[in-house]
């Protein structure tokens, strides 16, 4: 089964009905097509040309207090640009907070992105080619019993849509994956945080994760023929998924808004459908922390 696009409009959906969480847990993702997130005259600029270095792929704030980085302007341009993305941030916090309140106070928010690039026209390795489709998963940040919740919003101002492809669901891509991917050494996982490489240690889970994302970045035939669907997000609209759930690619677009979240897997509604409880069930036994 393709992971499915859920439209929800703020005239119908009802704020925190259990539907939107129990769908975005089974691997949905949401769009909510009419929230409103209006630029000022100043910040309409940010939408006419990239206000970035092009030293990195974005330009972010690693929380609200946080220092700008990536970006590019005068010094008021670049102060504007940060308090855009903290505005973002607090944009972000209030849906959950509104339409997902079983997370209330369990969500911590981590970057907040400000992406001007198309995504189709960067020169990068296979690896970080993200238009390949791909679960998330972080190399130097393990992510252990957490999840990786993300809110996307299109700001583009010439009506280019944002392009994406969700992919199969996860259960059945990790059955196809799995028996390929090498064991986890609890030993080398404690080296690479003791000469920090990693900001932790890496657990089975983080291990899995970040050679499913690899292997499936490399199987070309996969990327061409596994089930897939495209969608498009138009200016205006927000999304919200757990990439680490849900296989995407990045195709196109210019000019998005971003805010990653982390929520413990207990905290779910239902941590059975966790890629961590999914991966657990298809190995028959617990990951190895």
């Amino acid at each position: 089964m393709i992971s499915p696009v859920l439209p929800v409009s703020r005239s119908e959906a009802v704020p925190g009905a259990p539907g939107l969480v129990e769908a975005l847990e089974s691997g949905s993702v949401l769009v909510f097509r009419d929230l409103d997130f209006p630029l000022d005259a100043f910040e309409q600029r940010f939408v006419e040309r990239p206000f970035a270095d092009g030293k990195a792929k974005n330009v972010a704030i690693r929380s609200e207090t946080a220092a700008l980085r990536g970006g590019a302007g005068s010094e008021e341009e670049q102060a504007r640009l940060r308090d855009l993305l903290v505005r973002y941030r607090r944009f972000a916090e209030n849906l959950i907070d509104t339409y997902l309140p079983a997370y209330r106070n369990k969500v911590s928010l981590a970057g907040t992105s400000y992406r001007p690039f198309d995504v189709d026209k960067r020169k990068l390795s296979w690896r970080r080619d993200d238009t390949r489709m791909h679960v998330d998963a972080f190399p130097s940040n393990p992510i252990g019993e957490r999840r990786i919740l993300r809110i996307f919003r299109n700001i583009n101002a010439e009506g280019q849509p944002r392009l994406w492809r969700v992919g199969e669901d996860f259960g059945s891509m990790a059955e196809k994956f799995l028996p390929k991917l090498p064991g986890y050494s609890g030993l080398s996982a404690s080296l690479l945080a003791a000469l920090k490489i990693t900001k932790a240690k890496r657990s089975e889970y983080d291990h899995l994760m970040l050679h499913l994302h690899d292997a499936l970045k490399r199987d070309l035939d996969y990327q061409a023929n596994a089930p897939q669907a495209d969608v498009r997000f138009q200016p205006g609209e927000t999304w919200v998924t757990f990439s680490d759930l849900v296989m995407h690619g990045a195709m196109g677009g210019r000019y998005m808004l971003e805010q990653t979240a982390y929520i413990a897997v207990a905290d779910q509604a239902d941590p059975e459908k966790s890629p961590q409880r999914i991966l657990a069930r298809k190995l028959g036994r617990p990951l190895k922390h």
